[in-house]
């Protein structure tokens, strides 16, 4: 599928950069945001992006700031977290859908803590329709526990240790996932088991209100493989969203006749003829396709 260059404007006048991928007009069945996972840029999800706008989907990848090429020269000096990728950049996301399209819902895909963020968004009561895959905001102690202490030395320990060094986390460098802003490396770091108890009251409350002011259904999906987004994680994420009715899933890697996926395989497009058409029953029509594999 065709795909063009698009500019996003945020509330703060950043502009980040991503991609609007036109389904046929005449069958529309509405819009796509996809949110990244955090230190992977927007084109990891471009063939997936494709394959729903073939499907009927308008779709929006955008990198966050600080990411792919939404990068500024310099990660020093830039200052965010995970907030204001949510807050800011998902936010003008969603308005840019909805000015190009009005007249069609709005649908999200969240990776990861791509799940996580439509929450901070004033912009979050718009959404007709949530998928998470992985989604959870790197509480450790939530991590399987055979990668738990590994895991906790390498992202709690090491990654702000070397963050403070170098003024950004150089994650490209040693081979962990792309370089990230200081802000998103502690907000991984620190976050802890509230993510947003680290917040002052006012902040707090605000940040509370907004995820309880989404209304989308959400299906929170996982695999038994991925090392993060454990039945525990999923829940402490899911707890936020208070005003949504949400359907927790953990699949199977042979439930898509695989030995192994982990936390980002399911948008390879090895599984175009599975999960990714899977997927579409929830998009499309809010069928679970996986009833099966509930769990509370």
């Amino acid at each position: 599928m065709q795909h063009v260059a698009t500019e996003i404007t945020c509330a703060d006048d950043v502009a980040l950069h991503g991609h609007w991928w036109a389904a046929d007009a005449a069958r529309a069945l509405g819009s796509v945001v996809i949110n990244c996972a955090t230190g992977v840029q927007a084109r990891y999800y471009h063939r997936y992006a494709s394959f729903l706008a073939r499907h009927g989907f308008h779709v929006l990848t955008y990198d966050y700031r600080g990411i792919g090429l939404s990068r500024p020269e310099s990660l020093r000096h830039l200052r965010c977290g995970w907030r204001h990728w949510g807050e800011l950049d998902f936010d003008a996301a969603v308005q840019l859908v909805t000015e190009k399209q009005p007249s069609l819902p709005v649908q999200v895909v969240g990776h990861s803590i791509g799940g996580f963020l439509p929450g901070y968004a004033a912009s979050a009561s718009r959404i007709h329709r949530m998928l998470t895959v992985g989604a959870q905001h790197a509480y450790w102690r939530d991590y399987h526990p055979p990668r738990r202490m590994g895991y906790l030395l390498r992202w709690h320990l090491v990654m702000p240790a070397i963050t403070g060094i170098y003024g950004y986390f150089p994650g490209r460098r040693l081979g962990w996932l792309e370089d990230l802003p200081a802000g998103v490396a502690y907000s991984w770091s620190f976050g802890g088991r509230q993510l947003a108890s680290r917040l002052d009251q006012e902040e707090r409350q605000v940040v509370v209100s907004r995820f309880a002011d989404v209304r989308a259904p959400i299906l929170a999906v996982s695999v038994s493989d991925d090392p993060f987004a454990t039945k525990p994680a999923m829940r402490r994420a899911l707890d936020y969203y208070t005003g949504s009715r949400a359907i927790s899933v953990m699949l199977e890697p042979a439930d898509l006749g695989v030995e192994k996926i982990g936390h980002f395989d399911l948008f390879h497009d090895r599984h175009a003829s599975g999960f990714w058409l899977d997927t579409l029953l929830w998009l499309r029509d809010g069928i679970n396709p996986w009833p099966q594999r509930c769990f509370v």
